[in-house]
């Protein structure tokens, strides 16, 4: 088996290769990336790409056909990834995360490739009032990010048949440690505040719902929908990927990491205008589709990977949300220095 995993680079793109390296020891894996955060390894152990067979690096935008000879499935991991970068890139996202991902699958379907994995979003269903989003509740994306999740969704249906299965997995909210770590994610935030003030300064009324996944659990999810059979949800599948049990309010995540790190102060902004970005959602069907791949982390042991990893290392910077770590300001500080231009390519 010879499995293509695009944005491989990134947040995520670790922790699939290693579970599929370890699942599947004999199969050729291979890398493409851009390399925009490349060089923001926060491990110091190893690269996680000495798991692949071989990395290429380029643009999804110009993707190379030639790199799909014998390929078998394709992880579309590669976007513009959050709301932040998003309206500071609205075209690009777009071009990113949903035209070259449809226009990647189309070209995959005509070479043979059986299988397309892309990495889809809960944030499609935007504000919810009351209960629990299923796959069959109303959209309402309420960011450009959200829209080109969804937007790539609905043409990616179109393409798939019984000869080129195509799986949307809509993730919640990603958090835990990873050897490229992101601190621009709600519990990641918080815990490495924590860490390195001793406080976690709550800017809403920590009332908004979040679903959340940590990183690994993402990993097993992409690992089922890789070989997941036709009769397992169709030819197209969008489904929620996550937990039931991994629902919080923003609050019950700080009070999560107070209870693993000692000393640590909570404020909450009790004054804040309600966030709109605020829903729960129903991941049964996930569980019933793939009882044996739902998520194995707890929130506890999100906190405590996370605070053993950013220990590990040594992480002291008060003022990370200024840093690199956050990948909005990584992008600023390319077009800044001069390597990006105004397209988010390569000088």
């Amino acid at each position: 088996m010879k499995i293509l995993i695009t944005g491989n680079l990134g947040y995520v793109g670790p922790l699939v290769v290693e579970r599929l390296r370890s699942s599947y020891p004999d199969a050729s894996l291979v890398g493409f990336d851009i390399g925009y955060f490349a060089h923001t390894l926060t491990t110091i152990s190893f690269s996680p790409e000495v798991l692949l067979d071989v990395q290429h690096y380029g643009d999804v935008r110009r993707f190379p056909d030639e790199l799909l000879q014998d390929i078998d499935a394709i992880v579309y991991l590669a976007a513009i990834s959050n709301d932040p970068m998003g309206k500071e890139f609205e075209e690009i996202t777009l071009d990113v995360n949903y035209k070259s991902a449809v226009r990647l699958a189309r070209t995959a379907k005509e070479k043979g490739v059986k299988s397309f994995v892309f990495a889809s979003s809960c944030s499609v269903y935007g504000f919810a009032e009351s209960g629990l989003r299923t796959e069959d509740s109303g959209l309402n994306p309420l960011t450009t990010y959200a829209k080109s999740k969804i937007n790539a969704e609905q043409d990616l249906q179109q393409i798939a048949n019984d000869e080129f299965c195509i799986t949307a997995l809509r993730f919640a909210t990603a958090c835990g440690f990873s050897p490229r770590l992101r601190l621009d994610l709600v519990l990641n935030d918080f815990v490495a505040s924590a860490v390195t003030t001793g406080k976690i300064e709550i800017l809403s009324d920590g009332t908004p719902w979040r679903p959340l996944i940590h990183v690994k659990d993402m990993a097993l999810a992409i690992e089922w929908a890789i070989l997941r059979p036709i009769k397992k949800g169709g030819p197209f599948l969008a489904v929620n990927a996550g937990s039931n049990e991994w629902n919080y309010q923003v609050k019950d995540l700080a009070e999560v990491v107070q209870r693993v790190i000692p000393n640590v102060d909570m404020s909450i902004n009790s004054e804040a205008v309600p966030d709109k970005r605020s829903y729960q959602v129903d991941f049964s069907l996930f569980r019933s589709l793939a009882p044996d791949y739902i998520p194995k982390v707890s929130l506890e042991d999100a906190v405590k990977d996370l605070y053993s990893g950013l220990e590990s290392i040594g992480f002291s910077d008060c003022n990370f949300r200024s840093s690199n770590l956050m990948r909005l300001n990584m992008l600023k500080d390319h077009k800044k220095s001069g390597r990006l231009n105004e397209q988010l390519k390569w000088f």
